[in-house]
C-alpha cells in the first residue's frame, strides 16, 4: 500500500494520523510474520529512536479497535499482530515459530447447530499446530 492509500485508509476509520500510527501500520502492512510489539518497536527504532513500546502498543490497540489490524494469540502470553483482517486461519510451526496464513476455505464451517442451546457463535478461526516444511525436512534428516 502506498503512502496516500495508508493515510486515506486510516482517515476513513476516523483515526488521527500521527507519525507513529502511520509507521506502525505501514510496518504491519509490509509483513506476513505476525510480529509482536517488541518486533515492531525494534523495526521502527533501528536507525533512530522513534517511539516507545508503550506508544507502539497503544497504536496497535487503536488500529485493532477500528478494524485495521487483528491480534493473533497462538502462544501463551504472546500477542502478535496481523494487518490481514480478512477471514483466515493460521498454521503455527512449533519448532521455528513461523506463522502462515491459511485460506478461509481450507476448513468447513463448524457445525454450530450441534452446540448446546443458548450459545451464539459470532466468530471463529482455527489454528493448526505442527512443523513447517523446512522444520519437517530438518527433523527427517536427523
Amino acid at each position: 500500500m502506498d503512502t496516500s492509500t495508508i493515510t486515506e485508509t486510516m482517515k476513513a476509520k476516523g483515526l488521527r494520523i500521527t507519525p507513529q500510527r502511520f509507521s506502525v501500520y505501514a510496518n504491519l502492512l509490509g509483513r506476513y510474520d505476525h510480529p509482536t510489539v517488541d518486533q515492531i518497536w525494534g523495526d521502527l527504532n533501528q536507525e533512530f529512536s522513534m517511539s516507545s513500546k508503550a506508544t507502539v502498543y497503544s497504536t496497535l490497540t487503536a488500529l485493532k479497535e477500528v478494524g485495521l489490524v487483528r491480534e493473533v494469540l497462538l502462544e501463551d502470553g504472546i500477542s502478535r499482530f496481523d494487518a490481514n483482517v480478512q477471514e483466515h486461519h493460521h498454521f503455527f510451526c512449533l519448532q521455528c515459530k513461523a506463522i502462515e496464513d491459511l485460506a478461509w476455505e481450507v476448513f468447513r464451517p463448524p457445525l454450530v447447530n450441534l452446540l448446546r442451546a443458548g450459545l451464539k457463535v459470532t466468530a471463529y478461526e482455527s489454528t493448526i499446530y505442527g512443523l513447517c516444511d523446512r522444520c519437517n525436512l530438518d527433523s527427517s534428516e536427523q
